[in-house]
């Protein structure tokens, strides 16, 4: 999850970046890795850590951003078909039951997530779940979809327009789909930081980087020990938009959403919390398939 500014309640220091969905291929990306042995070796190895971090209800983020904003943006109609793309354990899954969707597809590269999910919906008849790569073709990307969602991990994936070129394969004419990111511009690990001007009382977003595209290292479990990486793939926001509109998908909603946390009362409250209204965490878009 992005780092807060100072003196949240419940955040964790800024060490780490919390990255949902799978790294799939491997276009040609600057990459901001240390030299060294240890390389990634995709989501299995850090499936157990990412399953208890987000659970079944998903993270704080999720449960009061990012699911709202994305069961609002889809809007799924009973008895449709969705498909949900890197879907990880599943945390969307139940949302689209409630819904009375008539079907989920859900497909994501990590055997071990893939079967996290399976114990929390191998019994409900209207969810399936495989294990495929989002860049490549494969029996999902069926043109039989209504609606179709990707939950924080378009920065995860390598070869965006490989994605999004079967994700609009997968939906029908028509269909709609739904993307929440980390926002490109403010939330790009190791190259934005907060900050604070003493003299004017006022947090401050500071972006080293951001027009290049990068690739970069993430932690995911600081202070364990074994030095885990997944790969968050940082693209302009240009080079997302583009991806899916090149792919058929007519973007007609970007949104992009705030933080719900706020300072503890202190001398720097006032300061966190306009800048925590003024810098978004995520990015949201709704486009739909055309013709």
């Amino acid at each position: 999850m992005p780092t807060p500014p100072r003196k949240r309640p419940n955040y964790q220091a800024k060490k780490a970046w919390q990255r949902p969905g799978p790294p799939q291929g491997k276009p040609p990306f600057k990459s901001s890795a240390p030299r060294g042995p240890k390389k990634e070796q995709g989501w299995d190895q850090v499936a157990g850590w990412y399953d208890k971090l987000v659970g079944e209800r998903g993270s704080d983020y999720h449960r009061n951003v990012i699911l709202p904003a994305a069961m609002r943006l889809l809007a799924p109609a009973p008895g449709e078909k969705v498909l949900d793309l890197c879907c990880g354990q599943g945390v969307l899954i139940p949302l689209l039951l409630e819904a009375k969707v008539g079907g989920v597809t859900g497909v994501d590269a990590s055997p071990r997530l893939i079967e996290s999910a399976k114990a929390r919906f191998d019994r409900e008849k209207r969810v399936e779940l495989m294990v495929a790569d989002a860049c490549a073709p494969g029996p999902w990307a069926d043109g039989s979809h209504d609606a179709a969602a990707c939950i924080m991990a378009v920065h995860d994936v390598p070869d965006l327009p490989a994605m999004a070129r079967q994700l609009a394969n997968a939906l029908k004419p028509g269909g709609r789909f739904v993307a929440i990111f980390m926002h490109p511009c403010f939330r790009i690990p190791q190259q934005a930081h907060w900050g604070w001007d003493e003299g004017r009382k006022l947090q401050f977003r500071r972006v080293d980087r951001y027009g290049v595209p990068q690739e970069i290292p993430i932690v995911t479990h600081p202070g364990q020990g074994g030095g885990d990486t997944t790969t968050f793939y940082h693209r302009p926001v240009g080079q997302v938009l583009t991806a899916f509109g090149q792919a058929g998908l007519a973007v007609e909603v970007c949104e992009e959403l705030f933080s719900h946390r706020r300072s503890q009362p202190g001398p720097r409250a006032k300061g966190e919390n306009r800048a925590v209204q003024e810098f978004p965490v995520f990015m949201a878009i709704r486009a739909v398939k055309l013709p």
